[in-house]
């Protein structure tokens, strides 16, 4: 028989060093106020030299499984999102495995783009509620300043470094909705990672993807968890640009709190849907017991959506 599955634990890494607007406005000829305006972004965090996407992942995992309470002997499987790996090949998650002691877990990296973590999540409790593994350890972690061009007046301000985590376990409630998720692989150069390490995007066209095929897939996520949009205590999605969250929230009438870490972190993909939960549970906003709907979109063009309680 199907167990169920639950998010046991979460957990985060943002590097020390920031870097606001004023830089960045100076060097791409716009201001403070213009990156504002478009992105909501007022700072973003900066790896350093020896902040890999790896080194970022072990940290925010390892917080992840300290606090579900699992020893990383018990994870049995680890799935790093990323699509800012230094190369193709290795992918991330075996070493990440290594370093944390999750000595028999099978490791996968997932290239899905911004929606990489949100996918994640949904084989993560897939594969406990078969029994294949009791505890899943899903992480995001990117390093996408090293492929902006700093003199990019459309991308420069837009993203930032960072790594975030959950632990997905077996469990007797269901506490994971079913994910739901889409594609449009007709628009997949609309951002694009060349050759050379350089990341470029067509924001206004993933900008009006979002807008308008976001609200029907969280709303079918939401339907699918068997909740209505007003029992959601919170709402995270994937912090591309404050622009499109609020847009999102307006579409569904939301009367939620609403995830707003890209103010402080800027886009870090991947990353960012676990950055933001992390951040609300830090702060307090949320609690055990909370539904929350978690969305990432992106790259690809890839979309997923599912609500899950808080531990």
């Amino acid at each position: 028989m199907l167990s169920g599955a639950a998010v046991t634990g979460v957990g985060s890494f943002r590097p020390a060093l920031r870097i606001d607007n004023s830089g960045i406005a100076e060097r791409t000829g716009s201001s403070d106020e213009w990156i504002r305006e478009r992105s909501g972004i007022v700072t973003r965090g900066s790896a350093a030299p020896d902040e890999s996407v790896v080194e970022m992942a072990v940290q925010a995992g390892g917080k992840a499984l300290a606090a579900a309470g699992v020893d990383a002997a018990q994870v049995g499987l680890v799935l790093l999102a990323t699509c800012s790996m230094p190369g193709p090949l290795p992918g991330g998650s075996p070493e990440i495995a290594a370093r944390l002691g999750a000595t028999a877990a099978g490791a996968s990296d997932i290239g899905a783009g911004c929606a990489g973590f949100a996918y994640g999540l949904g084989l993560a409790a897939d594969t406990v509620r078969t029994g294949t593994a009791e505890h899943v350890l899903v992480i995001g972690s990117e390093r996408l300043l090293d492929m902006v061009d700093p003199d990019d007046r459309a991308t420069a301000f837009l993203f930032g470094d960072g790594a975030g985590a959950a632990v997905v376990s077996r469990s007797d409630v269901e506490k994971v909705g079913p994910v739901v998720w889409a594609h449009d692989g007709d628009q997949h150069e609309k951002l694009i990672i060349s050759g050379e390490r350089r990341l470029s995007m067509d924001g206004r066209a993933i900008y009006r993807w979002a807008t308008t095929q976001l609200p029907a897939l969280c709303a079918r996520a939401v339907d699918e968890a068997g909740l209505e949009l007003s029992d959601l205590k919170a709402f995270v999605p994937h912090q591309a640009n404050l622009r499109i969250t609020e847009s999102v929230v307006a579409h569904l009438g939301l009367d939620c709190i609403l995830a707003r870490d890209v103010v402080d972190s800027g886009n870090t993909s991947a990353a960012s849907v676990p950055l933001a939960l992390a951040r609300l549970l830090e702060l307090g906003q949320v609690s055990s017991g909370d539904a929350v709907l978690l969305a990432g979109f992106g790259a690809g063009l890839t979309a997923a959506a599912q609500v899950i309680v808080l531990p």
